[in-house]
Order: C-alpha cells, then structure tokens, then sequence
C-alpha cells in the first residue's frame, strides 16, 4: 500500500488464445490506472493535513486497507502458530511505520521527492539480491540521485528527507517479511491480519487525534478518499495485473511511480520540481528500469 508496497497475489491459470490478444492492453491500462489512483489517493488525503495531520490521514487509510483485505484475505486467526503470528504482527508495525512516514514526508517536502527517497526500499532490495556489475553501476546512479535530491541547501528539510528514508527502509522490510508471511500462510491471509494488527494500533491513535483536531467533513472525506484511492484501488488492481502481466514488466511499471508521484503533485498540489530534483528522480527511475531490462536480457 504505497506509497506503493507490493501486495500478494494469488495465482491465475493461463489465458486462452482469444484472451491474450487483450492482454497486453488491459495490463498496461490497469498498472496506469492502479498507479494514478495511488499517488491521487496520496495527494487527495494531504489536502486533510491542515485539519487531521498526517497522523489522523493514516489512521483512517490503516482502516480502510484492513476492512478491504479481511474482505480480500478472510483470514482464520484462531488457527494461527506463533510461527506465523510472530512474521504477522511485524508486519504490522512496518505497514503502520511506513504510511506514517511516508504522508509525514509528503507533508513536509513533496509527493515527488518523498515517494523517490521511498522507492529506494524496493530498489535496494533488487539490487542487493545480485552480483552483476551492471547492478552495481544502477546502484552508483541512484545513489548519486539520492544526493542530488538531498543536496544542501537553506530551504531543505532534512528531518523530511530522513522520513521518507525511513519509509524506504520499512517498504523494504514490508517485502522481506510479506516473503516470509507469504510461506507460512495461504492466499492473503496474513497481510489481511497485519493489516488488521495495524488497524487496531492506530485505534487510539486516531481517537487522540481527532480529540485534539476534530475531522471536518470534507477532511474526513478526503481521508477516506485517500483510502480508498491508495489501498483499495491498487491492491484489486494488482490482483488483475499480476495474473496477466509477467512481473520483470510489472517491476519495470513499478519503478515509474515516483514519476507519476511528482507530475500528480505538481497538477494536483502545485508542487512543481526543479531541474535538479527532476534530474533526481529520473535517476533513481532509470537505476531500476536499467536493472530491470539487463535482467530480462540475461534472463
């Protein structure tokens, strides 16, 4: 739920041969779709902040994921080990940490910038799990974005930037441990019970939250839309895409969210970039797609 971490998927049998001629169209047409919808989602629950705060934004998102995955997952709690409960309840806390973190940086410097320095997780993940020097190059040119967006300057906000690594480093974490619940429990069983795990931690949360600021109605319907929009959305439209699109080119479509991340910000929020940290961006951008396709061609 990302910024857009990955959500699991179960398996689909092969299309038929009428289907696959509407394949490729319906694929590319639901990733746009599931990717616009994240970041607008993104960009809709910060116009809240002013009333609720990102706090209360992501207490209302956190609800939202939980009612769609139960829904989704229907998982049987009472047959659960502590084997399995242990990777769950993690989870938990990583998926609440990094939504938290990741609207906290938006609030503070930007949809684009705080979704690129979020992408890193993933990013870091893929290029750690190889050897190959191509890799390594990809890892150099993404690093040297991450400095271009985190230059020094007077007007740059480190405690933002430093959130929206944090983010980076739960939705790399939220991989990892959604492999490990992945091989412990069927279907989406255990995302829908972190999910519900983190619903019920932010319970008094929110609560103190809209105590302190109460939610107007359009702040409450933003927040919701937000929801909706980054959770709901996505994850059902991940469903359709994973079964029908290999994953190297979902991964490869993955990587141009931060670019629909900073467009979204810019038209929706009037958050415009400079040539700097557009250069940023499509570095990071490019690392992954780069590693991606040499890939695919070595594969």
């Amino acid at each position: 739920m990302q910024g857009a971490p990955a959500r699991p998927a179960a398996p689909s049998p092969l299309p038929t041969a009428p289907e696959r001629a509407t394949v490729p169209v319906a694929g590319v047409a639901t990733m746009v779709g599931s990717g616009l919808s994240n970041q607008v989602g993104a960009a809709v629950g910060s116009l809240a902040f002013p009333v609720i705060g990102p706090v209360g934004v992501v207490t209302v998102r956190q609800y939202v994921a939980a009612a769609v995955l139960l829904a989704v997952g229907r998982p049987r709690l009472r047959s659960f080990t502590w084997r399995q409960w242990w990777p769950v309840l993690l989870l938990a806390v990583v998926f609440g940490t990094m939504n938290l973190s990741l609207y906290t940086a938006v609030d503070r410097i930007g949809l684009g910038l705080a979704v690129t320095l979020e992408f890193l997780g993933p990013l870091g993940i893929a290029l750690a799990t190889t050897r190959r020097r191509v890799d390594a190059c990809c890892a150099l040119f993404a690093t040297a974005g991450v400095v271009t967006l985190m230059r020094p300057r007077p007007s740059a906000d480190y405690l933002g930037m430093g959130l929206g690594l944090l983010a980076a480093l739960c939705w790399a974490s939220y991989i990892l441990l959604n492999r490990t619940v992945g091989s412990r429990l069927p279907g989406a069983q255990g995302s829908a019970a972190a999910a519900m795990v983190s619903a019920l931690m932010f319970l008094p949360v929110g609560i103190a939250a809209a105590v302190r600021h109460p939610p107007t109605a359009g702040a409450a319907g933003c927040a919701v839309a937000a929801g909706v929009l980054s959770s709901a959305v996505p994850y059902l439209a991940d469903l359709f895409t994973l079964r029908r699109v290999p994953a190297p080119v979902f991964g490869l479509f993955m990587s141009v969210n931060p670019v629909l991340a900073a467009l979204v910000g810019w038209v929706v929020l009037g958050q415009g970039l400079g040539w700097p940290e557009w250069t940023g961006v499509a570095a990071v951008v490019g690392a992954n797609a780069i590693g991606i396709l040499t890939a695919r061609a070595t594969a």
